[in-house]
């Protein structure tokens, strides 16, 4: 047992604890493209609901932790994140000089608000994801701040509506018996993607969800475990967070951040730290949908008025005759489709796109391609 969970506090003052973290990074190289480096798919409305997906995500924590917010991105993407999020101050935007993947990103935030306040509870939720409904999603994250309190690291862990090969899973073992938290249980283990025959067993047993990569934990427990693994990666993100809220800032983390690993929290510090029991999880009994290409579109904006086609695009012009799938165009251009199922097309000024829901997945094939050949003024 944590020396975290034998100090766990009252259960009436744990929320006043937590702050709300957005990793906000990535390309969308699926979603290319209308999902680019200096425009990714987080700072587009990709549902219809006229938010971005940024902007749901902070407006979703926002009940839960008052506003505490903090806020890990690119460089490039500062004046559009201010743009979409003016509430974030200075100090509670994160800039990264170069992606270092998730462990950087998230624990830079840990360590950040553990030299604030080392009692701090953080819950990271990528802002590139669609959750509904809205009230199902705070209700669990209430649970995972509340056995965060007892010392875990808490995952929701996602319901899995097919077996998908696609995402990592999570194993849960024994109920716990957490006040505030009637569905937490521990985690046994997170697994890889799987093969469709073992994800259909997964979904067969019952007992594994998917892995959303969202994380709710005392800050201080987070960073043990980040210590542990990767020592390298731990002291770099010290040296950065203890000047964070001094002058020093800027050039600290100029200078520090360049030379930090790259790793997956969840290999530096989930995967472990369950191996060590400090694992528990929230079943989360949302709809959750990552946005990890076309298809997902497709099935965020369902077609209207009986039709078989999904338009997006403020004054599309699209005309379909015996036509299925989707179209999203930033262009004033005329685009007719007759005879042609579950096509993708997505045009814009200097880029077309032509696919099949399918074949949705390999856009990212074409980035690769493009970024090869040296077009990278399309990327």
């Amino acid at each position: 047992m944590t020396t975290e969970r034998a100090a766990a506090q009252n259960p009436d003052s744990v929320l006043d604890r937590f702050y709300g973290v957005i990793p906000a990074g990535g390309t969308g190289t699926r979603l290319w493209p209308l999902s680019r480096a200096a425009a990714p798919k987080f700072l587009h409305d990709l549902t219809g609901s006229g938010s971005t997906l940024i902007r749901a995500t902070y407006d979703r924590l926002r009940p839960l932790c008052g506003g505490r917010t903090m806020v890990v991105t690119g460089i490039a993407h500062r004046r559009a994140v201010l743009k979409q999020l003016p509430e974030i101050e200075d100090r509670d935007l994160v800039l990264e000089s170069e992606p270092k993947d998730s462990a950087a990103a998230i624990g830079l935030a840990a360590a950040i608000l553990h030299q604030r306040d080392p009692d701090t509870i953080m819950g990271s939720f990528a802002a590139d994801q669609v959750i509904t409904p809205v009230e199902v999603f705070q209700e669990a994250v209430r649970e995972a701040i509340h056995t965060a309190a007892q010392g875990y690291i808490v995952t929701i862990g996602i319901e899995p509506t097919h077996p998908s090969t696609g995402f990592g899973y999570i194993r849960a073992g024994a109920a716990l018996d957490v006040p505030g938290a009637p569905t937490a249980h521990a985690v046994i283990e997170f697994v890889e993607k799987p093969s469709e025959e073992v994800a259909l067993g997964y979904l067969e047993s019952g007992s594994y969800s998917w892995n959303a990569g969202m994380f709710v934990a005392p800050v201080a427990l987070m960073l043990k475990h980040l210590e542990a693994n990767e020592p390298v990666l731990y002291e770099g993100l010290a040296e950065i967070a203890a000047a964070w809220d001094t002058p020093r800032r800027v050039e600290v983390a100029r200078r520090v951040w360049p030379g930090l690993p790259k790793i997956a929290i969840d290999y530096a510090v989930a995967e472990p730290a369950a191996a060590a029991g400090d694992v528990a999880m929230i079943p989360g009994a949302f709809s959750w949908d990552d946005v990890g290409d076309f298809a997902a579109i497709g099935r965020l904006n369902p077609a209207t008025e009986n039709r078989e086609l999904t338009v997006m695009g403020e004054g599309a012009r699209v005309f379909s005759e015996n036509a299925s799938g989707i179209v999203v165009t930033d262009t004033k251009r005329v685009i007719a489709l007759i005879g042609i199922k579950d096509v993708v097309i997505v045009d814009t000024p200097d880029a077309l796109l032509v696919t099949t829901k399918e074949h949705a997945q390999e856009v990212k094939k074409a980035v690769e391609h493009l970024r090869a050949s040296g077009d990278t003024d399309v990327l």
